[in-house]
Formats: structure tokens, C-alpha cells, sequence
């Protein structure tokens, strides 16, 4: 068995059971595209080592390898741990044309992708903590000895 979810393998489920799965803020942000205030979220000025998987599904998304600080107020990464991992789309809520970023498993809306990053993409993944959940070492060790149980958080499957 993996650690992680077969990305290639969907999620589909209702509203009300997302409602259930996901905190008021988590289903905001993952369900109806919302947005969190910058510079104060949980992830935008952390280091810590780990993966960060979608909060809805458990996708392994991005890696803190991959993560910078952009001084946007969100947390940012130059590339996802795969293109098969996400998903991409155009959004135009805001009156201009945004790239929007989403799980590529669950659908759940992650953040905004923009062209500004550092090398060796060129690309700034700006994404909602929310819609993040960072796996550390600690937690990843729990994982792989079926020790979920011991995590302070559900993981979705």
C-alpha cells in the first residue's frame, strides 16, 4: 500500500459530505475558490521540511524542496512534486485573467500560478494554507508505520 493516494484516482463527492470532511475555512477555499489574508496563514513563512499534500484528498502536491518566500503573503513553490499531481485552468473572477491551480484528484481550488518566480521554472505558485497540509518527517514516519491513528489531523483518502 502507498503512503499516498493514487492521484489518478478522483474524488467525487457531495457538498455536504466535503462540509463534513472540511473545516468552514478548508471548505471556503477548496469548494468555492476563496482566498485566505496574506502573512498571516499557517504556511506562508514556514521552513519546515516535508510534502505538502491537498487538506480535502491527501494528494502529495508539493515539496518544501521547491518552496520559497516570495513576499506575497502566501505560501509559494517553483513546481509541483508532479504536473499530474495538479491541474490548471483560467479564472476570471477578479476582472483580469488568473491561472488558477487546482488538486488535480479532488478538484479542490488551491491557489493562483503566475509567472514571476525564481529559476528553474520562472514560475510562483501562490497557494491557500487552508488548502495545504504539510507532512513532516515525524508525521510521514507515523504514516508509513500505519500509525495514523497518532496523527493530530485526518488524513482523506
Amino acid at each position: 500500500m502507498s503512503l499516498f493516494p493514487d492521484p489518478a484516482e478522483k474524488v467525487n463527492i457531495s457538498s455536504e459530505e466535503w462540509k463534513k470532511r472540511l473545516s468552514g475555512d478548508e471548505y471556503r477555499i477548496l469548494r468555492t475558490e476563496g482566498t485566505e489574508m496574506p502573512h498571516t496563514n499557517e504556511y506562508h513563512n514556514t521552513d519546515t521540511e516535508g510534502i505538502y499534500i491537498c487538506r480535502g484528498c491527501s494528494n502529495p502536491l508539493f515539496s518544501s524542496e521547491t518552496k520559497f518566500t516570495s513576499r506575497s503573503g502566501w505560501p509559494s513553490f517553483f513546481a509541483p512534486i508532479s504536473l499530474d499531481h495538479i491541474g490548471i485552468s483560467t479564472d476570471t473572477a477578479m476582472l483580469m485573467e488568473r491561472t488558477e491551480v487546482h488538486c488535480g484528484r479532488c478538484g479542490g481550488h488551491l491557489g493562483h500560478v503566475f509567472d514571476d518566480g525564481p529559476e528553474p521554472t520562472g514560475l510562483r505558485y501562490c497557494l491557500n494554507s487552508p488548502a495545504l497540509r504539510l507532512i513532516d518527517r515525524k508525521d510521514h514516519e507515523k504514516i508509513a508505520a500505519g500509525q495514523e491513528d497518532q496523527l493530530d489531523y485526518p488524513l482523506h483518502r
